[in-house]
């Protein structure tokens, strides 16, 4: 299977997700995939050139908010507007793909589906693009679904984990391609607790959840039909109305009942057989500060920027986002997040800015609603 030519390739980007922990730089009105943490283009850009030399825009669809969707179109991505979906409301990422599924299989029922974040940052393009290839090929078989496990370079609690069972024959699977691994899932596990995390890692049958997918659309439905069955009725209703005049109402309605459930949960730790592939190449997922920071520090670019009209007197580990043209003076300090908007200052421990959200709540019900 020629991947760059094949027509049946389609990308769901999910770019709704609240970001709480990237406040102040995220706003309801600001998603993350529209930010700009390192200078090379927002996250949403990142993600489509990633995947622009597999799927191309026109068989991209990005998932987001309402006011997402103002934000993505007013930025000018070479994506039509038409595919920038908005869900009426945040109802994770079940329902999110399920919506999307949708969309695709009225466009083209043997379609095979990369679903990815927008909030991911990736080191080396190049391996990231051999991988997904391999996983497209495997999906193409429809026989299961396909998951990316990134290679843990320490203990995260941040992380959920894919625990892995048998190696398969990369090369029946995967068209042959050179340096592949492919192994059949043993389990799904939640974001566990530190002493959890060394486990994982020590046991060397773990893999960080990338929270990537690929698989062929008659292998997803499947799944959304044994395991949620009712999210599937729902999946056809919305595919019988796209392009009718109940569009609208339908998924309207569809939003205003269905429960909040992660695709994990959903279907991935019941689906069988799930496959997965390992990959190293630099991927993070942007969590909070704390994972911007160390992305930040590796990036020759943002260092120097960091510099500019900074002035440190015997401080270290600092990671500074400030406006341009804005001077700031570090004295005596070390190990700190400094993140300012111009109208709003963060000013955290590193290591702590897992508590943004909690903050943000509470600026919240302090009457600060115009900072959010």
């Amino acid at each position: 299977m020629n991947i760059a030519s094949s027509n049946s390739v389609y990308a769901v980007i999910m770019a709704g997700g609240p970001a709480k922990a990237l406040w102040p730089a995220f706003r309801r009105k600001k998603p993350a995939a529209c930010l700009d943490l390192f200078g090379e283009g927002s996250m949403i850009a990142s993600t489509l050139e990633r995947i622009a030399g597999i799927v191309p825009p026109e068989r991209t669809l990005i998932v987001t908010g309402r006011e997402g969707r103002e934000c993505l179109v007013a930025s000018g991505l070479e994506i039509s507007p038409d595919n920038i979906i908005a869900e009426p409301s945040a109802r994770n990422t079940a329902l999110c793909i399920a919506l999307a599924t949708a969309h695709i299989k009225k466009r083209d029922p043997d379609a095979i589906i990369v679903v990815l974040p927008s909030d991911h940052h990736v080191g080396d393009a190049g391996a990231f693009s051999r991988i997904l290839c391999a996983a497209i090929r495997v999906a193409a078989l429809k026989t299961g679904l396909v998951t990316i496990g990134v290679v843990p370079a320490s203990p995260e609690t941040d992380y959920g984990y894919i625990q892995t069972a048998e190696r398969l024959d990369a090369d029946d699977c995967a068209g042959g391609s050179s340096g592949i691994t492919l192994f059949r899932v043993k389990t799904f596990a939640e974001k566990p607790d530190y002493p959890t995390a060394v486990r994982f890692l020590e046991s060397r049958d773990f893999f960080w959840n990338s929270g990537i997918f690929i698989w062929h659309i008659d292998a997803i439905c499947r799944e959304f039909r044994r395991s949620m069955p009712e999210l599937y009725r729902d999946l056809l209703a919305i595919y019988g109305a796209l392009g009718s005049a109940s569009e609208n109402e339908v998924i309207e309605d569809v939003y205003s009942w269905v429960h909040p459930v992660s695709i994990d949960y959903g279907i991935m730790e019941k689906a069988d057989p799930v496959f997965m592939i390992p990959g190293d190449f630099g991927w993070t997922d942007l969590v909070n500060w704390d994972e911007v920071a160390k992305v930040a520090s590796g990036i020759e670019s943002v260092r120097d920027a960091c510099e500019l009209d900074v002035v440190r007197g015997e401080s270290s580990g600092v990671f500074l986002r400030a406006p341009k043209g804005k001077a700031v003076c570090l004295i005596g300090v070390s190990d700190l997040i400094v993140v300012d908007t111009g109208d709003a200052l963060l000013i955290c421990a590193k290591g702590e800015s897992h508590k943004v959200p909690p903050a943000v709540d509470r600026l919240r019900r302090e009457n600060g609603e115009e900072y959010l």
